[in-house]
């Protein structure tokens, strides 16, 4: 699990066909605070991966076809970067699972004073677990969610937001990796299979539930 507040960035600086998939090699743009070690997991720009080998301040990692088929990592190659949450680490953020829900796009930046309203397209399954004032994992990036329609949705990013993740160098039309709150996927399961007629989400939520 993450809280969705990366660490720094990165860079993926190298990729080999393996395994029915690709082996990434990713290069940290900052030291961390104690050494990776093998077996442990790391968010790449909202992806949760293995590290396998590491070599300097480089370590590599493997992402099956499936992953590079759902997420940006085939594409990109500047990443947020994201070690998992300790059991005694403070939850900033939000739970994060590092499990992409589908692709989003970047729509349309607007600066307001010194931060930026990012509005994003986002697919139907994914707005269907969004609610305003939620929470939304970007790239990784935990982030409120303004405003949300059928098939997008708006955040502001702050300053130190911006100043250390990718999401400074974001353009429109840019693919972004979009994991939906966790708690809404559950309880979003749970009104599938029993709630009474009318009761949603955005209704729970108005309602001060989540």
């Amino acid at each position: 699990m993450f809280t969705g507040l990366t660490l720094g960035q990165g860079s993926i600086v190298g990729r080999t066909s393996a395994r029915g998939g690709l082996t990434l090699t990713i290069a940290p743009e900052f030291a961390w605070e104690t050494p990776l070690v093998l077996g442990e997991s790391v968010s790449i720009s909202g992806v949760c991966l293995t590290v396998e080998q590491m070599a300097g301040a480089s370590f590599t990692a493997f992402a099956s076809q499936e992953t590079i088929s759902r997420s940006t990592l085939g594409q990109v190659s500047a990443v947020n970067l994201e070690r998992a949450l300790r059991l005694c680490d403070r939850l900033g953020g939000h739970l994060v699972s590092g499990h992409v829900d589908g692709l989003g796009r970047a729509q349309q930046i607007r600066t307001v004073g010194s931060g930026q309203e990012l509005t994003f397209y986002a697919p139907p399954q994914v707005t269907a677990l969004t609610v305003a004032k939620g929470s939304m994992a970007v790239d990784g990036v935990s982030l409120t969610v303004n405003e949300v329609g059928p098939d997008y949705f708006t955040v502001f990013v702050i300053p130190a937001t911006l100043a250390r993740t990718t999401l400074a160098s974001l353009a429109p039309g840019r693919e972004v990796n979009l994991e939906a709150d966790i708690l809404a996927k559950y309880v979003q399961k749970l009104l599938n299979k029993s709630a009474p007629e009318g009761l949603t989400l955005e209704s729970l939520a108005q309602a001060g539930f989540l």
